[in-house]
């Protein structure tokens, strides 16, 4: 047998299988590598699933929130990772932020615009596009509803206006926030930000919904319209 054959996943030994070991110890004691090597199952003809993972987890700094930015297209580029493989690797990110989400308290009450980006930082921080958050709010200023109204380049005219404000009265709300990320880290507000925030402002001025606040967050921090006076 050559020395360089790599050992597929049921030669290796009982400690380096990493599906065994979960079962046997649970899954805290996976390394990161190991945890993505069960998400792909196999590596290829010159590396075994763990020693692929390394590699990917290694072209991301060894950080799992840039690997969650990565999209089908970077992942293929790894030989081995088709499109099954790249897509449990993107729903196991994809489930990793919405648990995130999901462990904020029961509505929250907004009173400041940390509350907010401490609720929408998890959820849009680490995506590799922009989407566009609305959060409603009731008279206590309590959360009772939030949605995505669009996804990817942000201009006035992909804001359904509409829609917006018809799901905020079916919701009984009598205030909302406006918020979106920045991919790239810069939190500058563009023009196209300051125009959606004004043609939303004044369209909740008609049906007596008020926009308290225009919120864009990113993996690292946030910026508040209403903290800056622009509103």
């Amino acid at each position: 047998m050559s020395d360089n054959k790599k050992l597929n996943i049921k030669e290796w030994a009982m400690g380096d299988r990493p599906r065994e070991k979960m079962l046997t110890y649970g899954p805290r004691m996976l390394s990161d590598a190991e945890l993505i090597a069960v998400l792909i199952g196999s590596g290829n003809l010159g590396e075994t699933a763990v020693e692929l993972s390394r590699k990917i987890l290694g072209s991301v700094g060894n950080s799992l929130t840039d690997l969650g930015k990565k999209n089908y297209e970077y992942l293929s580029t790894f030989k081995g990772i088709g499109e099954a493989k790249a897509v449990n690797i993107m729903a196991a990110m994809e489930l990793s932020r919405r648990r995130k989400s999901e462990e904020m308290p029961e509505r929250p009450q907004i009173s400041s615009s940390r509350d907010v980006a401490e609720i929408l930082m998890p959820l849009l921080g680490d995506l590799d596009h922009e989407e566009f958050w609305i959060m409603l709010l009731n008279r206590s200023n309590k959360v009772i509803h939030q949605f995505m109204t669009s996804k990817g380049g942000l201009t006035a005219t992909v804001i359904d206006v509409r829609t917006i404000l018809k799901t905020a009265i079916e919701r009984l709300a009598t205030a909302m926030i406006l918020s979106h990320n920045h991919p790239s880290g810069n939190l500058t507000p563009s023009d196209a930000d300051m125009q959606i925030t004004r043609k939303l402002k004044e369209a909740g001025k008609i049906m007596d919904i008020q926009v308290l606040d225009h919120v864009i967050v990113s993996q690292k921090g946030y910026y508040s319209f209403a903290d800056n006076g622009l509103l």
